[in-house]
């Protein structure tokens, strides 16, 4: 029996392939201001470069990230 890797999103992940794969990060996103989910830019832009757009700085951005993968990883 093989272990399944866990998913791991990084500020370098793609919004859009983030919301289409796991779209129970959507509330994450809207709940820190994201509202990336309705703006054509979610396809090109990665979680860091949409989180800067909205003035976050790198420890805001780490929380982000950090709250998006528990999301994903504990299926909340």
């Amino acid at each position: 029996m093989t272990k399944n890797k866990k998913p791991t999103v990084t500020r370098t992940s793609n919004l859009g392939e983030l919301v289409f794969k796991y779209p129970k990060t959507v509330e994450v996103l809207l709940d820190y201001g994201l509202h990336c989910v309705g703006c054509g830019a979610m396809y090109y832009d990665t979680v860091e470069a949409g989180a800067r757009v909205h003035g976050f700085n790198d420890e805001k951005i780490d929380e982000l990230v950090i709250r998006i993968n528990e999301v994903i990883e504990f299926d909340e």
